[in-house]
């Protein structure tokens, strides 16, 4: 399993339109193209020097393969459809490879 990551700075001037945006648009279209199984939004909860508001954004998918044929196929449009904020944000992406997960179930004492 892969997580592909997205952390976004959004300037606070377009912050509440941007978030709708995401939540309504921009992540039902990644999860639409089949190539990711859930995605995870959270706020990073720190004061940037630069300013703005930060968020991760954790898309899950199957394989580094599906990573691929995702940038091959899909990234390019979805990533332009972003313009109504160009200027606005700063994105990184970062890939992860997932290689264990526990739950507190796992750790109770017997």
């Amino acid at each position: 399993m892969y997580i592909y990551n997205v952390t976004i700075n959004i300037e606070e001037t377009i912050h509440d339109r941007w978030l709708d945006w995401m939540k309504t648009e921009h992540i039902p279209a990644m999860l639409a193209t089949g190539k990711f199984s859930k995605a995870l939004m959270t706020r990073i909860v720190i004061t940037e020097e630069m300013g703005g508001i930060t968020y991760s954004v954790q898309y899950t998918t199957d394989s580094k393969e599906t990573l691929q044929k995702y940038y091959a196929e899909n990234a390019a449009e979805l990533r332009a459809q972003s313009k109504p904020f160009e200027g606005k944000f700063v994105a990184f992406r970062t890939e992860l490879e997932i290689v264990g997960e526990a739950h507190n179930q796992l750790f109770k004492k017997s």
